[in-house]
C-alpha cells in the first residue's frame, strides 16, 4: 500500500475499493494529523474492526456536531446585559445570528483568558489560537446588548455586542493546560491619582470628574481590575502639583486613607503631535514601574496607564501552574476493542490544543503506542482532557522532553 505501512495491505477481498480507502483512511487518522508516513509504524486490523469502521465513517458523515450551550434567561425591564467579572467578557457583533456567533464567543473567550492571566499578549501564546476554536464548548451562558451613540456628525448609532460568560473551572482548566499565568482573585483596586493639563494648569481628576478619566478606568476593567478615584476634596485638589513633580511619597501620604496602599501617578499634557501622559506605579511605597504614553487622542494616551499598571501588578502577583514540560511523550492506550475505538481515540487527542502532533508507533490486540508531541507535559495534556474524555489516565512517565527508555504514559479508554 504506502511505505511502510505494514499491516495496511489486511484490508483485502470482496469488499469495494470506496471502502478500503474509507477503512484505509480512518486507519491513518492519528498519523495524518502529525503529517508523519515516515517507515516502521505497524497497524493490526480484524476484518469484524473493518465491517464496524466502515458503517462507523457512514454514520459520522451523516451526523453534524452541535456545541452545547445556552443563552442567558431573559432579563426583567431594565436590565442591561454586561460583563461584570473576569470570566466574562464583551464583544462587538455583525448580527445575534448563528453564523456569526461561534467567532464572537471565540474572541470573548480570548478576553477572558487575556483578564484571568493578566497576559495582554495571551493571543500570541502556543495552543491559544487553537484553543479557541474550542469556544462554545467553554460557555456557561451568553447575552447580547444593543449600544446606541452618536456619529461625528450628530447621527445616531448602534452597536450590537454579545456578553459571554464561560465556567470558571474549565477556563481554569484551560489555563492550566496551556501553562499561562494566573492573576489570583480577589485583586486589588488602585487609587488612580491623575492630573490633566490642557493648557490652562494642572488639575486632580477626583470623583467628580471621572468621566475625563473614563477611557484609563474602562481599560482597567477590560485587563480584568478596576482603578478607584480620590473625592477630589480642596486638600487633595493641591496634590496636582505633587504629580506634576512626581512627587510619590506626597501622593502615598494622601492616598493612606484609601485602601490598597497602591497609586497609579500620572500626569496628562499636550505636546506638538497630541497628548503625553507620565506614569508610575507604586505598591506600598516602592516604584514598581515607570512609563511614557504619546497619542494623538488624549484617550489612547490615558488608557495606557492602566495597561502599565496591569503589567506590573502581573509581573509581582501572577503565578503559573505546573503543567509540565514541553516535549515528546510516549503514551500506551489499552481497552481498544473495534476500529470504532480507533476513532474515538483520534478525535480525543486531536481535539486537544496542547498536542503539537501525534505520531502513531504500533498497533497490536487491545493497544496501541504513540508519540506525542506536546506544548506542555503530561499533566497539561490530562488537565485539557478533563473528566469527560474517553480516554482516562492510569499511568504518568517523568515530566520532560526526552522519552526515558520503557517510560510512558499509559491511559485506558473507555
Amino acid at each position: 500500500m504506502g511505505e511502510g505501512l505494514e499491516g495496511v495491505g489486511l484490508v483485502t477481498g470482496g469488499e469495494g475499493s470506496a471502502v478500503k480507502a474509507a477503512i484505509l483512511a480512518a486507519t491513518l487518522a492519528l498519523a495524518s494529523h502529525s503529517g508523519n508516513n515516515s517507515p516502521g509504524y505497524a497497524y493490526v486490523m480484524e476484518p469484524s474492526m473493518r465491517r464496524s469502521l466502515a458503517f462507523f465513517l457512514a454514520l459520522v458523515v451523516a451526523m453534524p456536531l452541535a456545541p452545547a450551550f445556552a443563552q442567558a434567561d431573559l432579563r426583567t425591564e431594565g436590565d442591561v446585559a454586561k460583563a461584570q467579572s473576569a470570566y466574562e467578557a464583551e464583544v462587538p457583533v455583525n448580527s445575534q445570528s448563528e453564523s456569526d456567533r461561534p467567532g464572537a464567543l471565540a474572541r470573548a473567550l480570548g478576553a477572558v483568558l487575556g483578564k484571568v492571566s493578566g497576559d495582554r499578549g495571551v493571543m500570541s501564546r502556543p495552543g491559544v489560537s487553537q484553543a479557541l476554536r474550542g469556544a462554545p464548548g467553554y460557555v456557561e451562558n451568553y447575552d447580547y446588548r444593543q449600544d446606541q451613540g452618536t456619529s461625528r456628525t450628530g447621527a445616531p448609532t448602534f452597536r450590537t455586542v454579545l456578553v459571554a460568560r464561560f465556567r470558571q473551572s474549565d477556563v481554569d482548566g484551560l489555563i492550566a493546560a496551556l501553562g499561562l499565568p494566573v492573576w489570583p482573585l480577589p485583586r486589588p483596586k488602585p487609587v488612580l491619582w491623575l492630573a490633566i493639563d490642557d493648557g490652562s494648569g494642572p488639575r486632580l481628576v477626583g470623583v467628580a470628574q471621572a468621566n475625563a478619566a473614563r477611557s484609563v478606568l474602562d481599560r482597567a476593567i477590560e485587563r480584568g481590575y478596576r482603578l478607584g478615584l480620590p473625592g477630589g476634596a480642596a486638600a487633595e485638589q493641591v496634590l496636582a502639583g505633587a504629580i506634576w513633580r512626581k512627587d510619590t511619597a506626597a501622593v502615598a501620604r494622601a492616598s493612606a486613607k484609601y485602601s490598597p496602599p497602591m497609586q497609579l501617578i500620572g500626569k496628562l499634557y499636550r505636546n506638538d503631535a497630541g497628548w503625553t501622559a507620565d506614569w508610575v506605579f507604586v505598591d506600598n511605597g516602592n516604584v514598581l514601574s515607570s512609563w511614557t504614553s504619546s497619542d494623538a487622542d488624549a484617550r489612547r494616551a490615558m488608557a495606557a496607564g492602566a495597561d502599565g499598571a496591569a503589567d506590573a501588578l502581573v509581573k509581582r502577583y501572577a503565578k503559573r501552574v505546573d503543567s509540565g514540560v514541553p516535549g515528546v511523550y510516549r503514551a500506551v492506550i489499552t481497552g481498544i476493542g473495534s476500529a470504532d475505538d480507533y476513532l474515538r481515540v483520534s478525535a480525543a487527542l486531536q481535539g486537544v490544543s496542547v498536542v503539537r502532533s501525534i505520531r502513531p508507533v504500533s498497533a497490536n490486540g487491545d493497544r496501541m503506542e504513540v508519540d506525542l508531541e506536546l506544548l506542555t507535559g503530561i499533566s497539561g495534556l490530562n488537565r485539557m482532557l478533563g473528566d469527560n474524555s474517553p480516554l482516562v489516565p492510569v499511568s504518568v512517565p517523568t515530566e520532560g522532553p526526552i522519552i526515558l527508555e520503557n517510560e510512558h504514559a499509559e491511559y485506558r479508554l473507555k
